[in-house]
């Protein structure tokens, strides 16, 4: 009898749930206010890491910014400063355990508590699996995925202690189907999709519902990251590369919406859904036709002809 109650009530859930998601679509969301909040940003002297450091600060947030390039990071800091927000920039090396601990050591006792968490730091090796040195691949799964779970254990107890806070990882539509010649990253980002799920449902578990979480999924953002990689010709302007402000503005709505989960541009729920119910061959089928099984291959030819020009080393 009971488990037939806990059935109707969780049917009573889920059609809330969609209701819900299907109105939200529609009205814009309340967002909630991050005034004060002190907010650590990961890979804050790139592209996107700057543009969040900068939209935080709009919203009145305090900022933590991490990255292993002094120099950008403290331009990010110079840019957020001219915002009128209190900046922090540390320099850190997040393939390094003992580098994140220690920094975050730092952070604690020179600032205070960090309440916003975002995840945003990213790295591909950009070489075919076996002619990439090892040292390259290891890096890919230490700083997207490894990091993810240095950076909780550092921070997440202070957020139990008050139950608040806000988790963000920026991921990849990587993170959900994969693509050829980039097994270090889409191996990477699918670890980092996991941990994060996996994270909210411990959160949810333990019924500390003052901490949030948002995963956010985008397709190939413009920052030349993946410079050339290109589908087919015919569908490139169906699916351009995303504008870099556009993805972080995307991600913005959904963080302070407390949204769980994010892609960007919405067309990338499709294939997300696909994989999962048609067959090996339907989606093999699709991803042909559209020049997935080979978009890959001029991005891989830019990095070989860079490194050939000696532009990056090869380690």
């Amino acid at each position: 009898m009971i488990i037939i109650v806990d059935l109707l009530l969780m049917l009573i859930d889920l059609t809330y749930a969609i209701l819900a998601a299907v109105v939200q679509t529609f009205l814009r969301p309340r967002l909630k206010s991050i005034d004060g909040e002190l907010c650590l940003i990961t890979g804050a002297g790139g592209a996107l890491g700057r543009l969040f450091a900068l939209e935080f600060a709009k919203e009145g947030a305090r900022l933590v910014l991490w990255d292993c390039n002094a120099a950008a990071n403290e331009r990010t800091a110079q840019l957020a400063r001219e915002l009128g927000v209190k900046v922090h920039a540390y320099t850190v090396d997040l393939s390094r355990r003992e580098s994140i601990y220690e920094t975050a050591g730092r952070v604690k006792t020179e600032v205070g508590d960090v309440s916003m968490l975002v995840n945003n730091a990213g790295v591909v090796a950009g070489r075919r699996l076996l002619e990439c040195p090892d040292e390259l691949l290891e890096r890919t799964l230490l700083v997207n995925c490894h990091a993810l779970f240095w950076m909780t254990k550092a921070f997440l107890p202070q957020m139990k202690a008050k139950n608040h806070g806000h988790i963000v990882t920026v991921a990849s539509a990587l993170g959900l189907f994969s693509t050829a010649c980039v097994e270090d990253y889409c191996a990477s980002k699918f670890g980092a999709v996991g941990f994060h799920e996996s994270l909210t449902h411990e959160l949810l578990a333990e019924e500390l519902d003052g901490i949030k979480t948002t995963l956010v999924c985008p397709y190939i953002v413009d920052t030349g990251m993946f410079a050339g990689c290109e589908i087919r010709k015919e569908l490139r302007s169906l699916i351009p590369p995303l504008e870099p402000l556009y993805t972080v503005q995307q991600s913005m709505t959904a963080i302070l919406a407390e949204q769980q989960m994010i892609c960007i541009p919405r067309l990338m729920y499709i294939p997300f859904l696909t994989r999962a119910l048609l067959p090996w061959d339907a989606n093999l089928a699709t991803y042909r036709f559209m020049g997935g099984d080979k978009c890959m291959l001029p991005f891989i030819k830019n990095v070989e002809q860079r490194i050939c020009n000696g532009h990056i080393k090869s380690s």
